[in-house]
């Protein structure tokens, strides 16, 4: 197994980065196959007060293995340095798996800023993905529908219900810039995995269809480069995701049954430290497939009805 790093060793946690005016990022010190160079913590706002966007991880959330960091309390520390002399106005969760909520409740500590955004979710996730357990401590002030809006000084965020890699999936639109806060819908660098039982492949399929349908102006994920091209890379995402079909389909009309060796075959080349990931993506299409009438399952192995 390859231990080599698959980000930049220029990029450094704990740095504000300026995006564009209203739009800084703050990155966590989480690195890993799954969140490549951390959780991305956004700060929106360039007046009086800001909102925060995935204030990330805390505890067993990190995975940086740095003791002075054990808790933590170094990435609120971060997040709190740079919106030094502004108000937070509120605290915004795209979904509550443990890299992108957890650090919610001390900032609100630190902050009197109320949690607001994406609903409570406390499933045991029986996935093999380092950072998918979800937060059960998350407890939000104030749940977001789709296309809800909060203001502050300069700043307009719209929520965007995008279901699919979670249930409580949210996507937030910055009006005044065109941006759109993506979480982990949708990434750059690694499409999103989409684990059962929680995550559903027809939700995330129709979610990526619902984005092709907007016209931001830039993505801005919480793992990954910002994406100036967003209708081509979700155009690029929904391909990838009916080819994954088909070649699961292959798979069922050559006689493969079970689900490590169609990842075998789907996947050359993938880091292994991801194939479990990868089965579980498998594991979404199939479920949207018996759910359409295309394969069934018997004693947990799988054939076209």
């Amino acid at each position: 197994m390859s231990e080599e790093k698959p980000w930049p060793d220029s990029i450094r946690a704990g740095d504000c980065e300026q995006h564009e005016m209203l739009v800084r990022r703050v990155l966590a010190p989480n690195p890993s196959p799954y969140t490549f160079t951390g959780t991305q913590t956004w700060i929106v706002g360039a007046g009086s007060d800001v909102a925060v966007i995935d204030p990330g991880p805390t505890g067993s959330g990190m995975s940086i293995g740095d003791p002075a960091d054990a808790n933590g309390q170094g990435h609120v520390d971060a997040i709190l340095r740079a919106v030094a002399g502004q108000r937070v106005a509120a605290i915004l969760c795209t979904h509550t798996h443990r890299d992108h909520s957890p650090a919610a409740a001390p900032l609100k500590d630190a902050t009197g800023a109320p949690i607001i955004g994406c609903a409570p979710l406390a499933l045991k996730d029986d996935g093999p993905r380092a950072d998918s357990a979800f937060d059960p401590d998350y407890a939000p002030d104030r749940v977001l529908t789709d296309g809800e809006r909060l203001s502050g000084d300069g700043w307009t965020i719209e929520a965007v219900a995008t279901p699919g890699h979670t249930s409580n999936h949210l996507c937030y639109g910055l009006i005044e810039s065109g941006a759109l806060f993506t979480g982990d819908h949708v990434m750059a660098w690694s499409t999103s995995v989409v684990s059962p039982p929680d995550g559903d492949m027809a939700a995330y399929m129709a979610s990526l269809s619902k984005l092709y349908a907007r016209e931001d102006r830039v993505y801005y994920p919480a793992h990954g480069p910002a994406v100036t091209k967003p209708r081509q890379l979700v155009r690029g995402m929904l391909g990838h995701r009916k080819q994954r079909e088909r070649q699961i389909l292959r798979e069922l009309e050559m006689g493969t049954r079970v689900i490590p060796v169609m990842v075998a075959h789907m996947y050359k080349g993938l880091d292994p430290r991801l194939t479990g990931a990868a089965g579980r993506s498998v594991l979404a299409h199939l479920f949207d497939l018996r759910t359409r009438g295309v394969v069934r399952e018997r004693d947990e192995e799988w054939e076209l009805a």
